[in-house]
């Protein structure tokens, strides 16, 4: 029987090749699972390497193109590990490769200047090549194991399209429904949004709190518009103002504020305003430029602390991942939320540099004798935070410090009851500078 197989086989030698192909083609049809999950794997650690090394400065178009970047080298490797490997080649993959690659060397090496057109391009091209892909995989890939290990990546991929698409129309409806009010000024590489209106001195300049654009003081505005010059502006990337290419920090801040004033040939003396965090600012303007203002207003401000400089620091690899996190806002959450991926990324480097903010500011030590009005909001205050609120009066010989019981700390700004109380204490402090007479007690 042996000898009768072994002459069966020497004349047919492609009978025993038939019976081997099979296992052979089922073990190179299992690489293609190892391939899929080695090639996604090395994709997202590509792009978290290029993401966290500092490449370029740590903006949201250089870090969304590092990432872009990092996820093409995977997509690339699938087509070329599958045609090499396997059976079944997916050379499909070097599309998504190509289309993110190019997308991301462009926001690498330009930026800003792409970033506009890519952010309508893309969403639309990413789309259509998710279910490419999803119909490239039903007719080219075999195996469960590796068709559901790439679905749930592509369907990803496309929710990530279709919601980046969704915001980028709802800031452009939002920009046309709402036109900027005032103007734009140059600060030295980028512009700042500008509005005064009212006459009349002195100017009082209202500064928002953490995280806030000018928007959210419109209550105070169009109140002590009717006494006297108001303005009121956006920090660098919020509102309508630029971004910058690093983050802005309190000095920094009140350095921009200065030239824009001077820029826009704003009358002094000023009146400062702050809210919240927008209290540090001024303090630190005040503390910088002490002749040209000539009174303040903080409201519930955040206080200064001199022994503040245990966090004022952080990492500069945060700074990317910061603008990796605030990128989140450009798939959609941003406008679901009411706001964009630069308000976020603007309000998470607010916040992640609080400890400078609060050190430079406690470098105003003594306001003198100029009328100061400090604002503390009743709910949800406790002692520590009084007896600071009383720190910040003292600074002036001629201070008053009011609680407003029935006020939240955002209602001092945004409630109309509310808001006229803190309308009428910064009118008070201008009626005082005009007068020279001290602040009503």
């Amino acid at each position: 029987m042996s000898t009768e197989s072994g002459l069966i086989e020497a004349a047919f030698p492609e009978v025993e090749g038939r019976r081997d192909a099979p296992v052979q083609l089922s073990a190179r049809r299992r690489h293609n699972g190892r391939i899929v999950f080695g090639s996604l794997a090395l994709g997202l650690v590509a792009a978290v390497l290029l993401v966290l090394v500092p490449f370029g400065p740590p903006t949201q178009s250089a870090v969304i193109g590092s990432m872009l970047c990092g996820f093409a080298v995977g997509w690339g490797m699938l087509a070329v590990l599958t045609a090499r490997f396997t059976d079944q080649p997916q050379r499909w993959a070097f599309v998504p490769a190509a289309l993110m690659g190019l997308s991301g060397l462009l926001l690498v090496l330009f930026g800003p200047a792409v970033q506009p057109a890519l952010t309508w391009i893309l969403p639309p091209a990413m789309l259509a090549v998710s279910i490419y892909m999803m119909i490239r995989i039903r007719q080219n890939l075999s195996g469960s194991r590796a068709r559901w290990l790439l679905y749930p990546v592509i369907v990803a991929l496309g929710l990530a399209s279709v919601g980046a698409g969704y915001q980028a129309i709802g800031e452009a409806l939002d920009t046309q429904a709402t036109p900027m009010p005032g103007q734009l000024i140059d600060v030295g590489g980028h512009r700042l949004h500008l509005y005064c209106s009212g006459s009349g001195g002195p100017t009082v300049v209202l500064e928002a709190g953490g995280g806030a654009a000018a928007a959210e003081l419109e209550l105070l505005r169009s109140a002590v518009e009717r006494d006297t010059h108001v303005c009121v502006y956006d920090r660098a990337g919020r509102g309508w103002s630029d971004s910058t290419p690093t983050p802005a920090h309190g000095i920094q801040i009140a350095t921009d504020l200065h030239t824009l004033l001077e820029r826009a040939q704003v009358p002094r003396p000023y009146v400062l305003v702050g809210h919240s965090f927008g209290g540090l600012y001024v303090q630190m303007f005040a503390a910088r430029y002490p002749t040209q203002v000539a009174g303040m207003v903080l409201i519930d401000s955040t206080a200064p602390d001199a022994g503040a400089s245990a966090y004022q620091t952080h990492p500069v690899v945060l700074d990317r991942v910061f603008a990796l996190l605030s990128s989140s806002a450009q798939l959609g959450l941003g406008h679901l939320f009411g706001g964009t991926a630069r308000d976020l990324l603007s309000s998470i480097n607010e916040y992640a540099d609080a400890g400078d903010a609060v050190q430079h500011a406690a470098s105003l030590t003594d306001f003198g004798d100029k009328p100061l009005f400090v604002l503390t909001a009743g709910i949800g205050g406790d002692a520590a935070k009084f007896a600071a609120q009383d720190r910040m009066a003292a600074l002036s010989s001629d201070s008053v410090h009011r609680t407003v019981e029935n006020a939240s700390h955002q209602m001092l700004v945004s409630d109309e009851e509310s808001a006229a109380v803190t309308a009428c204490a910064i009118l008070d402090v201008a009626a005082a500078v005009r007068s020279g007479q001290p602040l009503a007690k």
